[in-house]
């Protein structure tokens, strides 16, 4: 079965073969799960800039380490998962201050997930939310 997507790409990028269009197609088609088991689990929280937990869906617990370094715990083992974050409120409305994020497994806890915000001078505290496919 052959996917109804349009072939063409974006400027710059090549073209895609035929062995390739059908090797793209296959995956569509098997939904093979690769790297996760069917238990699988979307976590996420949402976390103010000095470290508190305002919600989450997994998340157990919130921690400021220190100046834009944070600790998010959540009630399973993430240590294998895959996590993203973004600078962002914790309310609607406005705009969520300019910065960078940046997540890793936290080490040696397991359930945790390691948090860094950034602002162009360096780490700054910053409000941040944090999905975790585990």
């Amino acid at each position: 079965m052959s996917s109804s997507r349009s072939r063409r790409g974006p400027a710059g990028q090549p073209a895609a073969d035929m062995a390739e269009i059908a090797r793209a197609d296959s995956e569509i088609n098997s939904c093979t799960p690769v790297g996760l088991p069917a238990t699988a689990r979307v976590l996420f929280a949402v976390i103010d800039a000095n470290g508190t937990l305002i919600r989450g869906l997994g998340a157990t617990s919130a921690t400021r380490l220190a100046t834009g370094m944070y600790q998010v715990g959540f009630d399973q083992d993430v240590a294998g998962a895959a996590y993203i974050g973004t600078v962002g409120l914790i309310a609607p409305g406005g705009l969520a201050p300019q910065g960078a994020i940046t997540v890793a497994p936290r080490t040696g806890i397991p359930n945790a997930v390691f948090v860094e915000t950034y602002a162009a001078s360096g780490h700054t505290d910053r409000p941040f939310h944090l999905a975790v496919l585990a």
